[in-house]
């Protein structure tokens, strides 16, 4: 079985147009050797979550889309504050937003059993949002491995790089094109919006004052718009919650697109893909609508691309002992549990 999703990678590799090769030299059979369990570890954490917590696999994609777009995949989102690290979970697009960092604990401190200090956090991201895909009934695939954990974080960076709710089509393809992602990683990777949730402040414009002009956005269908006015009012809490996915709110399929076509797209940059006069992404939406497998196999690549992003390797960076602090720094132990406790009391995006 894993020979063929090796090959099944190669092949996704030449299908994907643009897509370069990354100087990262990862491999799905790093652990082999070394924690040979580790698939089947992370697998049985996120499956226990998951059987509570219906969200979490859309919670573990978002957290490892997240990492990777601010100074690369290295686990730097995980680091909480301390007197030397601004977290990157306190950056506008994270704070009350993230979800799954107890999760994230729980299965490193599970792997730390078996492998002890072997398996970076950086990984773990990367494997879990791969789970996070299956449990929701979308693809799998090999996870490239080898990532080290950053000793830094950027919160600054953060609030840059991440691409907002609010943007347009020309924004997000600058935010994917600072990362080496194209318009295709940037449909395909959008796709994962097909499950989770979103809070009321994410698309509360469009319901009322769209772009500051006193009626709401134009490519909104008038039927969603009314369900989405019952959920959220203008009064409203903004942590009021949503799907993402007006459909099959909780599988990861390919109606996501089919809502694009219809106006139900929830948040704007959502939306943006197809509504956009003459964007090159409409005929991209079109034929993930119209073909799951085709949507399955463009994800996996992007997936895959993304998950090179900025990796540290070799003897940079570290292996963290505890995913929530670098090594040496028992400043971070007393911020794990409050993290982990707001992590769950906190009505959160996905």
């Amino acid at each position: 079985m894993g020979s063929m999703r090796v090959v099944v990678w190669c092949a996704l590799f030449v299908m994907h147009a643009g897509f370069s090769v990354s100087n990262a030299e990862l491999s799905p059979t790093f652990y082999s050797q070394t924690c040979p369990l580790l698939q089947t570890t992370v697998f049985g954490v996120i499956f226990r979550a998951y059987l509570t917590d219906p969200r979490i696999g859309a919670s573990l994609v978002r957290l490892h889309f997240h990492d990777c777009f601010v100074q690369g995949c290295d686990g730097s989102i995980l680091l909480n504050n301390t007197a030397t690290i601004e977290s990157e979970q306190d950056a506008i697009p994270n704070n009350n937003s993230i979800r799954g960092l107890d999760v994230v604990n729980n299965i490193k401190t599970a792997v730390e059993i078996i492998c002890p200090a072997t398996v970076s956090c950086a990984d773990i991201l990367a494997i879990a949002a791969e789970v996070g895909s299956v449990l929701g009934g979308g693809p799998s695939w090999s996870v490239p491995l080898g990532r080290r954990d950053s000793l830094t974080a950027n919160r600054t960076l953060a609030n840059q790089n991440l691409p907002a709710p609010f943007f347009t089509l020309d924004q997000l393809k600058a935010a994917f094109a600072v990362q080496g992602l194209n318009t295709t990683d940037l449909v395909a990777l959008s796709g994962a919006h097909t499950f989770g949730r979103a809070h009321c402040s994410t698309f509360i414009s469009r319901l009322y004052n769209f772009n500051n002009t006193g009626n709401p956005d134009p490519t909104l269908n008038s039927t969603f718009l009314q369900i989405l006015r019952e959920i959220c009012p203008q009064n409203a809490t903004n942590n009021n919650l949503t799907n993402l996915d007006l459909t099959t709110p909780d599988r990861f399929d390919n109606k996501y697109y089919s809502n694009l076509q219809h106006l139900n797209g929830l948040l704007q940059s959502d939306q943006e893909l197809f509504s956009t006069p003459g964007a090159d992404t409409i005929a991209l939406v079109n034929s993930f609508s119209s073909n799951q497998s085709l949507f399955f196999s463009n994800f996996i690549v992007s997936m895959i691309k993304m998950g090179n992003i900025g990796v540290l390797e070799g003897t940079k960076g570290e292996i963290r002992l505890q995913c929530n602090f670098v090594n040496g720094d028992s400043s971070g132990l007393g911020s794990v549990v409050s993290k982990d406790s707001k992590d769950n009391l906190i009505a959160q995006s996905k």
